[in-house]
């Protein structure tokens, strides 16, 4: 079991930035693939990026690509988000997810978080 709890959400200006934490607790957070995913208003859940178990490897998709940088400290067990050039349509509840292996689909990820709000205004 893995127990995960966002934070750092918040209200920001497009163009500002945010960093999101995910602390992690229970079995060993060094051992599973960490995921971002989101859900804005009206929307289905949509993968935002993974990281490896070691922190090698990332993957982001398009809409974040080159804006949001994902992170992860096994040492502190926290995975972290860090968004920058922020636009209106990130505007969504952030989760923090846990996957056995590599994956894009939110269905592939045992563990989550409550989520943490983020709000992107003009």
């Amino acid at each position: 079991q893995v127990q995960l709890a966002e934070s750092g959400g918040g209200l920001v200006q497009a163009g500002g930035s945010l960093r999101l934490s995910c602390a992690a607790s229970g079995s060993t957070f060094s051992s599973y693939t960490m995921g971002w995913f989101r859900q804005g208003p009206g929307k289905e859940r949509e993968f935002v990026a993974f990281i490896s178990w070691i922190g090698g490897s990332t993957y982001y998709s398009d809409s974040v690509k080159g804006r949001f940088t994902i992170s992860r400290d096994n040492a502190k067990n926290t995975l972290y988000l860090q968004m920058n050039s922020l636009k209106l349509e990130d505007t969504a509840v952030y989760y923090c997810a846990a996957s056995a292996s590599y994956s894009t689909r939110f269905g592939e990820y045992k563990y989550w978080g409550q989520g943490t709000q983020v709000t992107v205004s003009s």
